[in-house]
């Protein structure tokens, strides 16, 4: 890039010893702000992306959180600071780590406050460089040098795992704010030997009375017996360096009460004290207890609750003092209640009462991606929430348990669940649903453990615990791997099977939204955020693609719009041109072998007939009609496409029927009406990430890496190129067009076809006649089956002319998949027509005498 603004010196960049950090950081020392020439800019890996809360919140802020982002070259390593008008990079995974980049603009910031304390500053960079060819070339990342400006060496904050922003102390895990983050966290063991004189203590009954008296209080002799999850409150002007705080439920022979950790012993205690640890507290407070707060189910404990006031830990005024009891050293007479668990069956859920708090174990069988949702009812910064969907087995039902488990503060457990593992998960509250089987979601107390975290834990004793594994014990390996996935598009509950009353509840989800509304929400989404939206319209089309959307095909779909005498001039040439919107590099059909080319060819000749009958509705007739007639066309164009003819179209230019490599149905009026739109939001879709695949325990990690966040530090073997495409047996892009007729989106309808689908749980049991409307009411094909015989897409699209004109509700699940990529997939439709209907009745009904 070429400006004013002075370039790297010609003399440092001459010498070719220097590397490309150290020749920026040279040429920042004459100049306050540094861009940089295509010839001088260099590729730089991206280590590290670590998040804090800003230093402050003004117009210039985009968002809450700063961000530092280490880089190397190679040969040095660098933290830099991150402009925040760049911030939306990391927001959509853009900028992320194990990625080339090129730093075209920088500047160097001191500190104005400390003296020998500045960074560099990048202002403007060049992201989708793709795997990185600089970590190829480094062993070893963390053995390279970090670089520094001369001065500067001291520097607290560049040479340790803290902010550049110096204000703050700690980093926050880079996708929610629940995880511990970075070195200051202490993990390990903390148990003493140390003797105790059990006589000097005072039981927990004994402190609701004395806690207004201000003489110091007595030692604590408690276990431990449940435990949240970290909760953080930082906010912009609070001076308190580490603003955290975590509760637990800490029993003795009297009762049960509530603890608070806060603050700075959060980061040196939280990961220390676990559940069935024995404490010995000193230097505690009381403080009347906070009513606004989750609380655990305790009944199966069977113990008295003190609940007025609850026990707080300090790093100061005072200062507490912890003592963790050896398991070894814990006596008898002190009559510490053991730990206790609610463990219950998948055969006994059913029956249980909705929002019960209950324990589970299971052999996990499909692990879903990692997915994020933003935190509605959050005051301060804004936060988001992470979860995944689970299933795991017991032996005692058909059915699996569903888990909605959102992230515990265990992120070393949360990001290696995966298919074959033991799960525990505790404190787990019961969701009943209509018309679907109920599952399990977290609460602020779950834990969570999976094989090879169980040894010590007290509910390894557990009836229901060892009743698991004794079943466990018959099972065959490679029968259970046949019946195991691991991410791809999950979303449950389904939408009510009849039921559109919800919709109209601004609290319910999913939200009745305008077309206008959806823009925005498609717009807005961050990486990995979910939303679940309902929107009105007419479906106009509806393609049959037979793989997931790529990278390269966004990139092709970059065309300008055009007007409507430009499209028709550029109709002769698109209806020659290949179908390139829907291939991948992997699949194009220049290096296609002949054998799969007849195949593939057969197929579509297999289908064709379902177009020929004689009842097909004259509306549908016409809509299908041009794509018969391209089909017959294809024998030419495969030969073009053969000999390099592999022309760009653009969606908008072509009409769904005009594509001959795609079965499709358009609507009588849809011509027309497309001409007048003011919008066609068609980048969503289905994505190679949106597809399940099987799991093995030889692509284990790279399985893991593909479902989990994008991590905020590269480790060595992190890439995805080796993993295999997902196989998918196609899906549908329907296009629904606003009420208002002025915006229409493109969605994937993505039907169950296979009773091993992990979608396929909790599906209702009706069965239908495969039509296209049919299908899309219920969200499956019918009947589900585990074998490959499943409708032709042909024989769906004929009877896709009940659609014509019909009022319908459509319920879209949205989520972010990075970059450019939007998972928009359609769950539901409702006919608008049922609802009146149904609401008549009930008029009536109330009216009749």
């Amino acid at each position: 890039m070429e400006s004013n603004s002075p370039s790297i010196p010609a003399v440092a960049a001459a010498l070719p010893q220097a590397s490309f950090l150290q020749r920026t950081l040279d040429g920042l020392s004459g100049t306050q702000c540094l861009r940089l020439r295509e010839e001088e800019c260099a590729p730089v890996a991206v280590i590290a992306i670590q998040k804090y809360l800003s230093e402050q919140n003004d117009a210039q802020q985009p968002d809450c959180y700063s961000y530092d982002v280490t880089v190397t070259d190679g040969a040095w390593r660098a933290k830099c600071f991150l402009h925040p008008s760049l911030n939306h990079l990391v927001h959509i995974n853009a900028l992320r780590t194990g990625d080339d980049i090129r730093i075209t603009q920088c500047s160097f910031v001191y500190n104005e406050r400390i003296l020998g304390h500045g960074y560099v500053c990048i202002k403007e960079v060049r992201c989708g460089a793709g795997r990185s060819v600089v970590l190829q070339r480094v062993r070893d990342v963390a053995s390279l040098p970090l670089l520094v400006k001369q001065g500067m060496e001291g520097s607290l904050a560049l040479q340790s795992d803290v902010p550049l922003q110096v204000s703050r102390k700690h980093y926050l895990p880079l996708w929610n704010n629940d995880d511990p983050e970075g070195d200051v966290w202490i993990s390990g063991s903390l148990s003493s030997d140390t003797v105790l004189d059990a006589s000097r203590i005072s039981l927990l009954s004994n402190l609701e009375s004395s806690h207004k008296n201000t003489w110091k209080p007595l030692p604590l002799l408690v276990r431990i017996i449940h435990k949240s999850r970290l909760r953080y409150y930082g906010k912009f002007g609070l001076r308190i360096d580490y603003p955290f705080q975590a509760y637990f439920e800490v029993a003795d022979q009297s009762g049960t009460m509530s603890l608070v950790l806060w603050n700075e012993l959060c980061p040196e205690f939280y990961q220390r004290l676990k559940v069935g640890a024995v404490l010995y507290l000193q230097n505690y407070c009381l403080k009347q207890s906070y009513s606004n707060r989750s609380h655990p189910q305790m009944d199966h404990h069977r113990m008295r609750k003190f609940s007025s006031v609850e026990i707080c830990l300090n790093a100061r005024n005072p200062t507490s003092v912890i003592t963790v009891i050896s398991p070894k050293s814990v006596l008898p007479q002190w009559g510490l209640p053991d730990v206790s668990y609610h463990f219950i069956t998948r055969a006994e859920l059913e029956n249980l009462p909705n929002n019960t708090a209950c324990d589970v174990i299971g052999l996990v069988t499909f692990v879903g991606r990692v997915e994020r949702v933003k935190n509605k009812g959050n005051k301060g910064p804004e936060k988001y929430w992470t979860y995944r969907w689970i299933h795991a087995i017991d032996g005692t039902s058909d059915h699996p348990f569903v888990l909605e488990l959102f992230s515990s503060s265990q992120p070393e457990i949360f990001t290696h669940i995966c298919p074959m593992t033991y799960l525990v998960c505790t404190q787990m509250r019961i969701c009943h649903v209509e018309g679907s089987v109920p599952y399990l979601t977290s609460s602020c107390e779950t834990e969570t453990f999976i094989t090879g975290y169980h040894k010590g834990q007290p509910y390894v004793a557990n009836s229901v615990v060892k009743n698991f594994i004794r079943w466990t014990k018959t099972l065959k390996d490679n029968i259970v791997l046949e019946k195991t996935a691991v991410g791809g598009y999950f979303c449950y509950p389904q939408p009510p099977l009849r039921s559109l009353q919800s919709l109209t509840d601004a609290s319910a989800q999913p939200v009745l939204v305008t077309v206008t509304d959806l823009k925005r929400e498609l717009e807005s989404l961050h990486y990995r955020e979910h939303k679940r939206l309902a929107i009105q319209g007419q479906i106009t089309a509806v393609r049959y693609m037979r793989r997931p959307k790529s990278t390269q095909c966004l990139e092709r779909e970059e065309v300008p719009r055009v007007d409507a005498d430009e499209r028709e001039r550029s109709v002769p040439e698109a209806q020659t041109a290949p179908a390139a919107a829907e291939q991948t590099p992997e699949a194009s059909l220049a290096s296609e072998s002949p054998n799969r080319r007849k195949r593939r060819m057969k197929t579509r000749q297999d289908a064709s007939p379902t177009f020929r009958g004689s009842s097909l509705p004259a509306k549908s007739r016409a809509g299908i009609q041009s794509t018969e007639r391209q089909r017959q066309q294809e024998g030419r164009q495969d030969s073009d496409t053969e000999h390099g003819q592999n022309q760009s179209v653009e969606p908008d230019r072509q009409p769904p029927s005009e594509d001959p490599d795609v079965l499709s149905w358009q609507s009588s009026s849809w011509v027309k009406q497309r001409e007048e739109l003011s919008e066609h939001l068609c980048r969503g879709g289905l994505f190679q990430d949106s597809v399940s695949r099987s799991f093995t325990f030889d692509e284990k990690d790279d399985f893991l890496r593909l479902a989990n966040l994008q991590p905020s530090r590269w480790t060595a073997g992190q890439s995805d190129d080796m993993i295999q495409p997902a196989v998918c047996s196609g899906y549908y892009q329907v296009t629904v067009l606003g009420i208002n007729r002025q915006i229409a989106v493109d969605a994937a309808y993505f039907p169950v076809v296979s009773s091993t689908d992990p979608r396929s749980v909790g599906l209702p049991q009706d069965t239908h006649d495969n039509s296209m409307l049919s299908c899309l009411l219920s969200g499956f094909l019918c009947p589900l089956s585990d074998s490959a015989a499943v409708p032709q897409p042909g024989g769906m699209l004929v009877t896709a002319g009940e659609l014509e004109d019909l009022h319908v509700v459509c319920v879209l699940d949205l989520c972010h998949l990075g970059e450019e990529q939007v998972e928009v997939a359609l769950s539901k439709v409702y006919r608008v027509a049922e609802f009146y209907q149904r609401e008549q009745e009930n008029t009536d009904r109330r009216s009749a005498p």
